[in-house]
């Protein structure tokens, strides 16, 4: 990872003397996991690749803008809070279908079905206690990092973030 943050570094430098291809290498590095994180926030594979697209036009257009390069992954993440959280105050209306895990005689689910019965699980959390379990469990951030990223103190990220994987393990104790 030290290495990556390096080469990040220098692409970022390179991005910002105007080398396109440089900052092409960043977006090819970053996209499919800015692309994961906005998924899980929005719930939508469509929504999830526009907000992408636009992340990504906006970080380019504010590359100037990012203070210091060696924290570009927190910055990145924000401008995807910000986008997700942008489409999800439109308020569009949504139908949901609820899908029932299938598993075996056992009980036990298959890896499908256990992804899916996470999903479920993820979708019943509020959208601040989502964003911080998709951060931690997902993304890997620190709590610091995450702090930055929400805009928010520390000590409100770990209880958005224990809170959630409390109701997580209630609603999945039973299927497991």
């Amino acid at each position: 990872m030290i290495f990556r943050e390096v080469e990040d570094r220098d692409l970022i430098g390179k991005a910002r003397r105007g080398d396109v291809d440089a900052y092409n290498v960043l977006v090819s590095r970053w996209e499919k996991r800015v692309f994961n994180y906005v998924a899980k926030l929005l719930g939508h594979r469509e929504d999830a690749m526009d907000v992408t697209q636009e992340v990504f036009l906006k970080a380019w257009q504010n590359l100037g803008k990012l203070d210091d390069a060696g924290r570009f992954s927190p910055w990145l993440y924000r401008i995807a809070h910000n986008e997700s959280y942008s489409l999800l105050r439109k308020a569009r209306p949504q139908q949901e279908m609820e899908e029932q895990a299938v598993g075996d005689q056992t009980g036990r689910l298959y890896p499908v079905e256990t992804t899916l019965a996470v999903e479920r699980a993820l979708k019943q959390l509020s959208p601040d206690q989502r964003e911080a379990v998709v951060l931690k469990v997902y993304e890997g951030f620190k709590f610091d990092e995450m702090a930055a990223i929400l805009d928010i103190p520390v000590s409100t990220v770990k209880s958005r973030l224990y809170t959630g994987l409390e109701i997580l393990k209630g609603v999945l104790a039973p299927v497991v």
